[in-house]
Order: C-alpha cells, then sequence, then structure tokens
C-alpha cells in the first residue's frame, strides 16, 4: 500500500522560507506557504493541516538581546500531533524550551547552510542534512528520519539533539565570521609589503588545506562579515558565552576583539551599516 505523501508547511517566506519552499513544489509535494507578503497572508489558519511545517522566519539580535519571538509565535499555527521543522537559527538550548511549552507538537531543528546569493542552489544541492530531536523518543526519532526522508538528498545526513544541531549552526556561522576577519588581516598585511594579492588568492584557492568560502577580504559592496547572519549571530553567540561561562574572561575578549575588527572593517568600507545599527544601536558600540 502506498503511503500518502505528506502536506508541507512553510511559515515564513523570506529568501530561506521561499527557496525551501520552490523546492518541495518543484519535487511535487503538496505545500502550503504563509507569510506577511499579500499572497500567502491568507493561508495562515491553512498551516494547521499540514503534516510537517518548516518554520524560516527573523530571530534578531539587538542591543536589548538574542529574540526568538517570531518562531515562538509560529508554534500555536501546528496542528496537535503535527511536527514542526525549525529552520531558524536560535540559540542552544531553545527548541528544548519550546517542546517543553508545546508539548502537543512534534518539534525538530534543522538548520540551514545557505548563502542568500545561491540559496535555491543550495536547498538543491545541501552537503548535509541534520535533524535534531529535544528528546528521545520514538515518536521524535521517527519524525526525524521523516524530515531526512523529504529533504533534498546529501551526502551526510545526522540525527543529533536539538542543542547540538543548534551549536552546528553557530559553528558554521562562526566559523566563516572569523575567517572572513583572518583574511582581512592578511590582505592588509600583504598590501603593506607590496603583494600582488591575486596570487595570493590563487594559491588559498588550490589549497585543500583550507576552506576558502570565506577568504576573499573584498566580498559583495566591501569588506568584512556582513549580511543578515553573520552580524548577529556572532553577538548572540558571545553573549550566550558570556552568561553561561562567566568566568572566562579571555574567551569574552577573543568576540569582542573580533568584532571590534569587523566593525571598523565594515564601517571602513560602508557595508551594512543599517544592519550594525540593528544589532549595536545608533552609536553602533560594544
Amino acid at each position: 500500500m502506498k503511503t500518502k505523501a505528506p502536506i508541507i508547511g512553510f511559515v515564513g517566506q523570506g529568501w530561506i522560507g521561499r527557496n525551501y519552499a520552490n523546492d518541495f513544489e518543484k519535487r511535487r509535494f503538496k505545500t502550503v506557504r504563509y507569510g506577511l507578503e499579500e499572497q500567502y497572508k491568507d493561508n495562515k489558519e491553512k498551516i494547521r493541516e499540514c503534516d510537517i511545517t518548516f518554520i524560516a522566519v527573523p530571530t534578531p539580535t539587538t542591543p536589548k538581546g538574542f529574540d526568538a519571538s517570531i518562531v515562538e509565535s509560529a508554534l500555536p499555527l501546528i496542528g496537535k500531533g503535527k511536527i514542526a521543522v525549525i529552520k531558524s537559527t536560535i540559540l542552544p538550548g531553545t527548541t528544548k524550551r519550546f517542546q517543553e511549552k508545546y508539548p502537543d507538537i512534534v518539534l525538530l531543528y534543522s538548520p540551514e547552510f545557505l548563502s542568500e546569493s545561491t540559496a535555491q542552489y543550495d536547498v538543491e544541492h545541501p552537503f548535509s542534512n541534520i535533524v535534531g530531536v529535544p528528546v528521545e523518543t520514538k515518536k521524535h526519532r521517527a519524525a526525524a528520519e521523516l524530515v531526512l526522508s523529504i529533504l533534498p538528498p546529501s551526502p551526510s545526513t545526522l540525527i543529533s539533539t536539538s542543542t547540538e544541531a543548534e551549536i552546528i549552526k553557530y559553528s558554521h556561522n562562526a566559523s566563516g565570521y572569523v575567517q572572513i576577519i583572518l583574511f582581512n588581516l592578511i590582505f592588509d598585511l600583504a598590501k603593506e609589503l607590496n603583494c600582488d594579492w591575486s596570487v595570493i588568492q590563487r594559491a588559498v584557492e588550490l589549497d585543500p588545506m583550507i576552506c576558502n568560502r570565506y577568504a576573499n577580504p573584498v566580498h559583495k559592496s566591501g569588506r568584512g562579515a556582513g549580511g543578515g547572519c553573520f552580524i548577529k549571530d556572532i553577538v548572540a553567540l558571545r553573549e550566550l558565552y558570556e552568561r553561561l561561562i562567566p568566568k572566562d574572561r579571555k574567551g569574552a575578549e577573543v568576540f569582542h576583539t573580533l568584532e571590534a575588527k569587523n566593525i571598523d572593517l565594515l564601517l571602513g568600507s560602508g557595508k551594512d551599516e543599517k544592519l550594525l545599527k540593528g544589532v549595536y544601536g545608533e552609536d553602533i558600540s560594544l
């Protein structure tokens, strides 16, 4: 007997949710999109009918701290006993806390690894699919396996705890952030020594030991780690670190130093000042 294909819902139609929904529709899944856009705003109640709903909504970091309230506002839309999969970047431990608060749904966390400029390709060609469970039950394990079975195929799959999956996502973004800062430092050093950076760049790109995705110091509109994820996520990660490990002042100083240098790079090249102000405030100070 053929198993009925699940109805897939999407809460949030920004560049992450939109591209995931595009992929599922391309693969002929029945989908429901809900977002603030005119063409989707009336689908709010239809989300309750979806078997699996992916949540991809903003999780801003502001001068007041990290904010997962938009993610939480989506959870009451999920039908009883249905599966919700958070794609938004959230602080480690958030999925577990939300599952305790909303026990009538099956909640999972699955990090995305998309770049805005190549998001559709990244959705369709994932290097890894990860699903985190907040509690180890047969129901959550079965839900995680079901979600893995419908995601675009990848060479690697992993079922972990939701907190581990949340940390994996921050590891990805923090690694890119640090690499951007490091190569900007090397770029300035090379410039002072009258070196041709294009020669160095080619060598870096050929080095199998260097992850060179973020090794280009001048990227898009300027220098530094900008965009909608890097700025806010490194601040949220640093604030979590300071709260959980308050005695490690030197560890906190590493974060502060990276942030200060990145602010200099972004402001010096006129890149993403509005995003900086959204995270740090109008005076853009640590």
